[in-house]
């Protein structure tokens, strides 16, 4: 049997070279640190009052 070369492009973007569970858990890591910094903020500017 004859080996098929290989004739996929190389990968290069950044998407392609982290996986996409990566990317998923750092947006959910952002948007909850996002949140919790609001929540805090809240809490002092609630508390300065």
């Amino acid at each position: 049997m004859t080996e098929q070369p290989d004739t996929r492009p190389q990968r290069t973007s950044m998407e392609e070279k982290f996986p996409r569970a990566l990317w998923i858990r750092l947006i959910v890591y952002i948007a909850v640190g996002h949140l919790f910094a609001g929540f805090v903020y809240l809490l002092f500017s609630v508390g300065a009052k």
